[in-house]
C-alpha cells in the first residue's frame, strides 16, 4: 500500500487503545490534518457494530466530485463479521491517493486478524492506554495545563484528581474550565472555588481527617457526602487505599519521591503527602486500622445492619491510633 502524495499521512491510521478521551482527540487531530491538506474532505462515519456488508467498497471508491474521503471505522473490537471482511479485502487493494481509512480498536480478540493485517501495511499507530490511577490522572491533569501553557501547582492537580477524578471526561472538562475561566496560576484555592463542595464531601478528604487524628472533622465531612448522596463502599475504599499508601511509602525507605513514585504505582505528590501523613504513626497502628477498614468493607457490603454506622467506626479507630489508641 502506498501513501497517498503530498502528504506525510498514511493512507492507513489505527487508533488502538481503551481510553475514549485519548481516542477521541487522535480522531479529531488526524481528521484535521487530512483537512489541512484536503479543504473538501469529506468524512465518512461507519459504526462497527452496526456495519453492513459493501458500505467499504461503496464509500471508497471515486468520488464523482472528485473529493478527498477520511472513512472512519469506530470499534474494530465491536465489528460484524461484513465489516472484518471487507476491511481484509480493502487492505489487500492498493487505495485510491485521495482515500484514508482511521480504525479504532479499545482492546480484546475481536477483530485481532484485521488489526494486524492494518499494523503489517504501515499504517500510523496511535496508543491511548487506560487512564486508571490516580498517578495516571495526575499526568493528564498536568499535561493539560501544560498544552495550555498555564501552571498549575501540585496541590491544585491533586485536589482537581480527588474532586472529580471518577471519570476522566470529566476531569478534561474541569481543566477547560479552569483554563477558561481564571487567570495566572491555578493552585488549590482556585480548584476548591469551582469544585468546593465536591472536594470537601469526598472519601478522600474524610481519610484525610482521619488518619490527621481529627474525628469530629471526619464525621462531619462524612455526614455531609453521605447527605449529598455518596455511598458508603467508595468512602470505605478511599479510606483503605490512604492506609495502604502509608504502608507501602513507611516501608520503601528513604529516595526522590519521583523515583519512589513509579515503583509504588503512585504520583510523586501521593509519595510526598503520605510522608508527612507517616508522622506519629506506628507500623502496629497502621495494622490495626487497616483491619478495622476491612471490618467496614465487610459490613457495608452487606455484612452489617449498617453502613453508615459501619464506616463511623472505622474512623474513630483510626483518629483513636493516630493518638496512640487513646
Amino acid at each position: 500500500m502506498t501513501a497517498a502524495p503530498a502528504s506525510r499521512i498514511p493512507p492507513l491510521v489505527l487508533v488502538a487503545g481503551p481510553e475514549g478521551v485519548l481516542a477521541d482527540r487522535a480522531l479529531r487531530s488526524t481528521v484535521a490534518e487530512i483537512k489541512g491538506l484536503h479543504r473538501d474532505l469529506e468524512t465518512v462515519p461507519l459504526q462497527g457494530s452496526a456495519y453492513e456488508g459493501g458500505e467499504i467498497a461503496m464509500h471508497a471508491s471515486p468520488s464523482l466530485f472528485g473529493n478527498a474521503k477520511a472513512i472512519v471505522v469506530r470499534d474494530l473490537d465491536e465489528a460484524t463479521d461484513e465489516l472484518q471482511t471487507d476491511l481484509l479485502a480493502y487492505l489487500g487493494a492498493a487505495p485510491a491517493d485521495d482515500v484514508w481509512l482511521i480504525v479504532t480498536h479499545k482492546a480484546g480478540n475481536r477483530g485481532k486478524k484485521v488489526l494486524d493485517a492494518i499494523k503489517k501495511a504501515g499504517a500510523r499507530v496511535i496508543d491511548c492506554p487506560a487512564i486508571k490511577s490516580d498517578a495516571d490522572k495526575a499526568s493528564f491533569v498536568t499535561n493539560e495545563f501544560r498544552t495550555a501553557r498555564r501552571k498549575a501547582t501540585p496541590d491544585a492537580v491533586r485536589a482537581l484528581v480527588e474532586a472529580v477524578g471518577k471519570d476522566v471526561r470529566e476531569l478534561e472538562s474541569a481543566c477547560s474550565q479552569l483554563v477558561q475561566d481564571t487567570t495566572g496560576t491555578i493552585d488549590e484555592g482556585v480548584v476548591s472555588t469551582y469544585y468546593a463542595g465536591r472536594v470537601e464531601a469526598t472519601g478522600f478528604r474524610v481519610a484525610d481527617a482521619a488518619i490527621a487524628g481529627n474525628a469530629a472533622e471526619s464525621l462531619r465531612l462524612l455526614r455531609h457526602a453521605i447527605a449529598g448522596g455518596d455511598n458508603p463502599v467508595p468512602i470505605v475504599a478511599v479510606l483503605a487505599m490512604k492506609l495502604r499508601q502509608l504502608v507501602k511509602v513507611g516501608s520503601a525507605g528513604r529516595g526522590p519521591s519521583g523515583q519512589l513514585a513509579s515503583s509504588l504505582g503512585m504520583a510523586p505528590w501521593q509519595v510526598d503527602k503520605a510522608r508527612r501523613e507517616l508522622s506519629g504513626w506506628e507500623a502496629e497502628a497502621l495494622g490495626r486500622c487497616i483491619q478495622a477498614v476491612a471490618q467496614a468493607d465487610y459490613d457495608v457490603k452487606g455484612g452489617g445492619r449498617d453502613p453508615v454506622y459501619a464506616v463511623e467506626r472505622a474512623i474513630l479507630t483510626i483518629a483513636r491510633e493516630r493518638h496512640g489508641g487513646r
